[in-house]
């Protein structure tokens, strides 16, 4: 087992607990040595083939690096599929050894890739209770001692929870500042997880590529106002959803709105990959407001086409196109 630094150690055995909003657990983690991961970054560059990417106990051809979210970041992002199509992925920070998994479904592609690594699992992050992000919890935590982190609002609904956390809190994954961000729509106690450092942000089943989540519990008021808050982050800020639907959503997405250029393009982007098994995950905040429909409630070829009110809200519009989706 590798060893974990300081602040990583003491995190892991952190009773069970809420972290008060605004409150920034091990703020010194943050002044761990980057420099050893930019030197990380290259040696990675030139001695990994840049179009490999290990999954589970095979590997998926990938049209980029996916390996390491940020040349500038320590933190490595593998994508581990599930199930028929859910993705859970894999944090690894090389200067401390800490690792999480997102979202994971079911424990053997973990436990698969932990072993390939030769590496323990320290958390387990859930950005909702649904069992195809949950289902793995029990098993994981009982095989490694990882620490459960989910929601105070779902807090009695997500398996073997530690750390509950809410929406503006602010966490550590070692040197990794994590921003908690209520996104509710999917579910009432939905979160995600925003990496700045990295760029990245986990976003479940609330934002998809080229789709948003059903509004099981919620309202398409919550669920404009989620998708508003993913919306404010930097275009660049990579987007790890919970699920491969982004061809069955561009199918959708080019009948509503089929005069959007970019939205063909990466339509055919997408068909590409899936048509070779590669995954279109991540994708890009910039590419999602150019082409995913529930991110243009304003389009007016897509209010044409639905019959919706010029005088409709973008709540209103969400709702709408929502059902249609829901319909298709």
């Amino acid at each position: 087992m590798q060893m974990l630094s300081r602040a990583s150690s003491a995190m892991a055995t952190f009773p069970p607990s809420r972290v008060r909003s605004g409150f920034c657990m091990w703020p010194n983690a943050r002044q761990l040595c980057f420099r050893k991961g930019i030197l990380y970054g290259f040696m990675r560059l030139f001695s990994t083939p840049l179009k490999t990417l290990r999954v589970a106990s095979r590997s998926i051809r990938v049209g980029r690096f996916c390996s390491v979210a940020s040349m500038s970041s320590s933190l490595q992002i593998e994508l581990i599929p599930c199930l028929r199509d859910n993705y859970a992925y894999l944090l690894h920070d090389v200067n401390t050894g800490t690792v999480g998994v997102v979202d994971p479904s079911e424990a053997v592609p973990i436990i698969d890739a932990l072993s390939r690594k030769n590496i323990n699992l320290t958390y387990i992050l859930n950005t909702h209770h649904h069992y195809d992000h949950t289902g793995g919890n029990e098993e994981l935590k009982a095989r490694y001692g990882a620490k459960v982190i989910g929601s105070g609002i779902d807090k009695e609904r997500i398996p073997g929870i530690d750390i509950y956390l809410n929406d503006g809190d602010k966490w550590m994954f070692a040197g990794h500042e994590v921003h908690v961000m209520d996104t509710p729509g999917h579910t009432r106690g939905h979160i995600s997880f925003y990496f700045p450092g990295s760029k990245a942000i986990f976003t479940g089943d609330t934002l998809f590529s080229l789709s948003c989540g059903k509004l099981f519990e919620g309202t398409p008021e919550q669920m404009q106002s989620s998708l508003t808050k993913i919306m404010s982050l930097p275009d660049e800020t990579s987007i790890y959803c919970g699920h491969e639907y982004t061809l069955s959503n561009s199918k959708f997405a080019l009948s509503i709105e089929p005069g959007n250029k970019e939205l063909q393009s990466y339509a055919a982007h997408v068909a590409s990959l899936r048509s070779k098994g590669m995954p279109t995950i991540p994708t890009t905040l910039k590419t999602e407001k150019a082409t995913n429909p529930f991110l243009r409630t304003s389009s007016a070829e897509i209010r044409r086409v639905l019959k919706i009110a010029d005088t409709a809200d973008d709540a209103e519009a969400l709702g709408v196109i929502r059902q249609a989706k829901d319909n298709f």
